[in-house]
């Protein structure tokens, strides 16, 4: 089955962008990023910026951050993926990423949720973009929590 991504979340005052790889299916059946309430990214994100992201609804989740100047999109453009696991992604499409600097002029920061994600990492960085790969949002990743939430402070507290 053929996956979209859905348009980027960003503006003139973005500053860090969060890339993930492609909507999961509860996503697109939301038609919102991080749909799945098994995926922890509203959790991580809200305790590392000190804000219940899980607790708003969707459009206040997207108010706090382009308020605190982040935003989102997806590596991929489109891919055909049968469920919902990164592993399982083919045929894939990258996103445009030459339209960041007219988008997003005020971009320093790229962070990649997750490693299919940050596999390509490399391209945004010869943009000259700062580039981070972080440990995956996947509730499928809670075993290294701790780690994880260290990895998401690090690049949000400063």
């Amino acid at each position: 089955m053929i996956k979209r991504c859905f348009p980027p979340v960003l503006d003139k005052n973005t500053k860090i962008l969060i890339l993930g790889s492609l909507p999961s299916d509860e996503s697109i059946r939301k038609q919102q990023y991080y749909g799945n309430p098994g995926n922890d990214f509203w959790r991580l994100l809200g305790q590392v910026l000190g804000e219940d992201l899980q607790g708003m609804d969707y459009d206040r989740r997207l108010e706090v951050l382009r308020h605190k100047s982040i935003g989102l999109w997806d590596v991929f453009k489109a891919g055909i993926r049968e469920g919902s696991l990164d592993a399982g992604i083919e045929s894939e499409e990258l996103n445009d990423f030459s339209e960041l600097k007219i988008l997003a002029p005020e971009l320093r920061l790229v962070c990649f949720n997750g490693k299919k994600a940050g596999e390509y990492e490399s391209l945004i960085r010869k943009m000259g973009y700062e580039t981070k790969v972080l440990p995956s949002s996947s509730g499928a990743n809670r075993r290294f929590s701790e780690k994880r939430i260290m990895e998401w402070e690090s690049i949000f507290k400063h």
